[in-house]
């Protein structure tokens, strides 16, 4: 799915560029922050999907899945799903806590 972004101007004041209003601070990281858990929820659903036929009423494993878990994508795509998951939440964390 593309992304629109919108280039936003530069207005010098005196030499300096203007620091965001509030209101345009919290705009623009709920923005950030929606991307990002987006992308986290969609890593998120990718990974249930691989559960899907193994997991009966998201709580109960089949015997099939108890003797060895085996994703239909292939443990190196699945793996990378999970890694992604731990980065998208991660960055939305520190962005969070404005370490970013």
């Amino acid at each position: 799915m593309a992304k629109q972004l919108t280039v936003i101007s530069g207005n010098k004041i005196g030499g300096q560029y203007p620091l965001p209003v509030p209101d345009q601070r919290l705009k623009n990281f709920r923005a950030v922050m929606g991307v990002v858990l987006d992308d986290a929820q969609k890593t998120w659903g990718e990974i249930w999907k691989e559960f899907q036929g193994q997991v009966t009423e998201g709580v109960l494993v089949l015997p099939e899945a108890e003797q060895g878990f085996k994703p239909p994508c292939g443990w190196p795509e699945f793996l990378e799903r999970m890694w992604l998951l731990k980065h998208y939440l991660d960055y939305a964390k520190r962005f969070a806590d404005g370490e970013v």
